[in-house]
């Protein structure tokens, strides 16, 4: 059996690796293939050097990402009097539902923060009361917070 060859990607391809991944191919997959469609180059030392390099600042990237998603779940977890008003009727129940961008601009107006809508999970809210939302900052930071829902 012939032995297998190492490339780096330069694209995303699925079930392979993502950009910038050292792989081992087939020689007749990579020869046939992968390197016609200039989809990977073959691994030289210099080239490894910079994947290694992009790597260690993609790490870097990701570690601030996650340090303003750890001072954004501080600044929500503290804040205290977001309140959604909505139009009651019989029983406390409200008319409509309390929507993710409800809760945006709950956020907005108390203390200022951007967060984005798709990253926030709420309960089904029928009634009247206080809610605990979560909202997904980071894929490894999560923010609980408490919604009160009152008349308008």
């Amino acid at each position: 059996m012939a032995k297998r060859i190492q490339l780096v990607l330069n694209q995303d391809i699925s079930k392979l690796g993502r950009n910038g991944d050292l792989v081992e191919v087939a020689p007749g997959y990579a020869r046939n293939y992968l390197l016609p469609k200039k989809m990977a180059t073959f691994a030289t030392p210099g080239l490894l050097k910079q994947v290694e390099r992009r790597r260690e600042l993609e790490r870097q990237r990701q570690l601030e990402l996650k340090q303003q998603a750890q001072e954004q779940q501080a600044t929500l977890e503290k804040a205290t009097g977001l309140k959604i008003a909505k139009q009651v009727g019989e029983n406390e129940a409200i008319f409509g539902t309390v929507t993710t961008q409800d809760i945006v601009d709950a956020i907005k107006a108390a203390i200022n923060l951007e967060i984005d809508k798709r990253g926030i999970t709420i309960p089904d809210i029928g009634k009247l009361g206080t809610y605990e939302a979560e909202i997904k900052l980071h894929s490894e930071v999560t923010a609980k917070i408490n919604i009160e829902v009152i008349a308008s």
